[in-house]
């Protein structure tokens, strides 16, 4: 005889199980979607406007490799373990600056794609457009709660294990100062800050506390663009990177009618070189100098002082690619670019060595030729002195110029069909000079006159 009740107890048995079954696939059906939708969610930087942007309101945003373009919000007070932060890995933080328009900045994207491609690192940007905005002097105003609110956030991840040294902060024009203001209270042990063209006004005359200094991290560098309007003039870091000379950079216009990139080009080529730095294959390297006019003049050949020959270079490279134990402050460097990206060029020293000394100033114009392209300069011979030299930059290794042209320009006034050709030996090396090797030298004298230029193959064999 069957036993009803035992009948019944494993009914419910089996209702039970298939309950916990559904119940389980609900929990790992949903937690599978929770997940999903935490990886698709997307954070983007906020909007403000003159009226209601300036009351600070931060943001940290995590870009990941995987899809550079999906801002995660982090919170510091959730834990950042939800998110894909590695804590095995260096950590780069963007600070921007002043938002004239309360938006974000058109050039964000492309430093943190350029940044995840450059390197294996968790980049953060720091999202402060609400109390970015508005007047600037407001902006300022913000700058120690906000220095504030990105230490707590390092704090976080501190106690996560992440290492100070392996922490770089990324300041733009304003934002190059909070960077140092942070660095500041960590008692300079995090391990790098970038200033991109640090803000001048307010800051030229401050304090070391109050603005970017090389006491501020490990190592502290500034690439300056525009140190005479929106930028910093004197030196504030480790080394500081004087572009062009720092100011009037090629590209940007000349004329007020250009309007908003008339004011702003200058002072954001900084982040536009940075960027150029980090993706493109020739490197930005620089040279010590007293000033831009002796570096052009081809008068700072290579980094013996005070790098010891390393010379410093734009990018990720420790300490800009110097190989020092005990970094000097505040040396200024110096280099040149293109009008337009990528922005990298080569520097070659050009000397032109007169047979016989002459009783005037001698103008020689240099234009190397590669297949597709043409690079000039042009360099003055003082009289009653026989060697002239200067600086010419190229876009193609010197190795691929495959000709030049040299022609003696008198000035205007001075120009005589009847005066003796200039006669002399042209030589070039590329920067940085190795004094252990002799320059390149035609072997032959060239005859220059003012009618036609000469042309001459430059057989210079790559390496």
């Amino acid at each position: 005889m069957k036993n009803p009740t035992g009948n019944v107890v494993a009914h419910l048995r089996r209702c039970a199980v298939l309950v916990f079954m559904v119940q389980l696939l609900f929990i790992v059906v949903g937690a599978g979607s929770e997940s999903i939708m935490r990886q698709q969610a997307c954070t983007d930087f906020q909007s403000a406007s003159f009226l209601r942007g300036t009351t600070l309101k931060v943001q940290f945003l995590l870009f990941p490799s995987s899809n550079p373009s999906c801002g995660q919000l982090l919170s510091i007070h959730e834990d950042i373990q939800n998110s894909s932060f590695n804590a095995s890995l260096g950590t780069k933080i963007i600070i921007h600056g002043f938002r004239a328009l309360g938006t974000k900045p058109s050039w964000m994207d492309g430093l943190i794609k350029a940044l995840l491609q450059a390197a294996q690192a968790n980049v953060i940007a720091v999202d402060w457009v609400h109390g970015a905005t508005a007047a600037y002097h407001t902006a300022v105003g913000n700058v120690m709660k906000l220095g504030l609110e990105i230490s707590s956030f390092i704090q976080k991840l501190l106690t996560m294990g992440v290492p100070q040294t392996s922490i770089h902060l990324i300041g733009v024009s304003l934002g190059a100062h909070v960077g140092g203001l942070v660095g500041h209270f960590y008692e300079g042990q995090l391990g790098r800050i970038t200033g991109l063209d640090p803000a001048g006004p307010k800051y030229t005359r401050a304090s070391r506390e109050e603005r970017l200094d090389p006491g501020d991290a490990l190592f502290v560098e500034a690439i300056h663009t525009d140190a005479d309007n929106f930028g910093i003039r004197i030196p504030v870091g480790h080394i500081d990177y004087y572009v062009n000379g720092g100011r009037d950079q090629p590209g940007c216009p000349r004329f007020i009618s250009s309007g908003y990139n008339y004011l702003i080009c200058d002072h954001m080529r900084a982040v536009h070189f940075y960027i150029s730095a980090l993706s493109d294959s020739c490197p930005m390297m620089a040279f010590p100098c007293s000033s831009y006019k002796n570096f052009l003049a081809g008068h700072c050949l290579d980094c013996f002082n005070p790098f010891l020959v390393s010379c410093p270079t734009i990018g990720l490279l420790d300490n800009g690619g110097v190989n020092m134990e005990k970094l000097p402050t505040e040396v200024k460097v110096y280099l040149a670019t293109a009008a337009s990206a990528p922005y990298c060029v080569y520097h070659s020293l050009v000397e032109f060595h007169l047979q016989k000394r002459r009783t005037l100033d001698t103008n020689i114009e240099i234009i190397f030729l590669s297949s597709n392209s043409s690079f000039s300069t042009s360099i003055i011979i003082p009289m009653h002195q026989t060697t002239g030299r200067g600086l010419l930059t190229h876009s193609d290794p010197l190795c691929q110029m495959e000709s030049l042209t040299l022609q003696y320009r008198p000035k205007s006034w001075m120009r005589n069909k009847d005066e003796a050709p200039v006669v002399g030996q042209f030589c070039t090396a590329l920067l940085p000079v190795d004094t252990s090797e002799k320059m390149f030298c035609l072997s032959q004298l060239l005859t220059l006159t003012q009618e036609n230029p000469l042309l001459h193959s430059l057989p210079i064999v790559c390496d």
